[in-house]
């Protein structure tokens, strides 16, 4: 019986909760492709799944592999696969979890084309955060022009790509950031860079008819202020945005789905350079408790990846 590394959630906890152990392979189900890791992109579910916060959202049976989303190459082919072929360069999210793991069992459905000039961790960058900012920016209705955005955590994966996607759309962005990453968020696109750890957001954004809300917690009570009437505030951060919404107001909990053409599309635009992907740090197999404890503790830019290679 063949085993494998991966990143092992034994019980919910502290960065104690994970190690890295053997484990069996798995094998290709119906519908799926066995995928030689090579990267996997860092995220901030990591930790709040480790520390249980969202163990009623998504219950667990431990221990579980860690991991949401991954590039790699193919190694095998389930049954009634059609589309993919040992070999294929490919990268998707997993709709839920064990991307942490030398192999992996992808549904095919979920997976996307690598682009050529695009390496694995940087593809690896992507399935999760492009996605879902798109997502969660179209989530209450198509954004149009002159709309008033606030983005609510900025610099980070999700950040970063939903101030491009506003910006595009022609909306009017407001965006929180820390002050030493202001001049990386406006250059994504943002109108106004509020640099929270120098500045209330309140003081600056008002008549916001949509806030993009990546933080949770007290930003999330405190963005009620600065909404427009008929505004709404989505948030990917606090599944509580449904019983805490005061009345009056629209609050919506989002939870990203896999779309695969969406992250194609996605991927050619950034190896096109129609589309900036940062990658904030790329970490060994090794490193990955502790990267994974640094997104819970420091801001991020960009995104962390781990490199199955180091």
């Amino acid at each position: 019986m063949n085993h494998i590394r991966a990143l092992v959630l034994n019980e919910y906890g502290g960065p104690a909760a994970v190690g890295i152990s053997s484990v069996v392979a798995p094998t290709a189900g119906a519908g799926q492709v066995l995928v030689r890791v090579q990267a996997a992109g860092v995220n901030g579910l990591d930790w709040k799944v480790r520390e249980g916060y969202v163990r009623d959202a998504f219950p667990l049976q431990l221990p579980t592999v860690l991991g949401i989303e991954l590039a790699g190459v193919v190694e095998a082919a389930g049954p009634g696969v059609t589309r993919l072929r040992k070999g294929d360069r490919v990268m998707g999210p997993l709709g839920g979890l064990g991307a942490y793991a030398d192999l992996v069992a992808v549904n095919e459905a979920n997976l996307s084309p690598v682009p050529d000039s695009l390496s694995f961790v940087e593809a690896a960058s992507l399935p999760v955060a492009s996605v879902a900012a798109w997502q969660s920016l179209n989530f209450a209705g198509p954004i149009g022009s002159g709309q008033r955005i606030l983005i609510q955590g900025a610099a980070g994966g999700l950040g970063g790509f939903a101030v491009q996607y506003a910006h595009q759309a022609g909306a009017v962005v407001y965006a929180t950031a820390l002050g030493s990453h202001a001049d990386y968020v406006r250059g994504l696109g943002a109108n106004q860079v509020i640099a929270y750890d120098k500045e209330q957001f309140e003081a600056t954004a008002s008549d916001i008819d949509l806030v993009l809300d990546y933080i949770g917690g007290e930003v999330l009570n405190r963005s009620w202020s600065v909404l427009a009437e008929d505004g709404v505030i989505v948030s990917t951060a606090s599944p509580a945005i449904l019983a805490s919404t005061p009345a009056g107001r629209r609050g919506l909990w989002f939870m990203n789905t896999p779309d695969a053409a969406r992250l194609q599309a996605i991927a050619e635009d950034v190896a096109r350079g129609r589309l900036q992907s940062r990658i904030g740090a790329v970490v060994s197999f090794g490193e990955l408790p502790a990267a994974i404890e640094r997104n819970r503790t420091q801001p991020q830019v960009g995104k962390t990846v781990v490199d199955f290679s180091l």
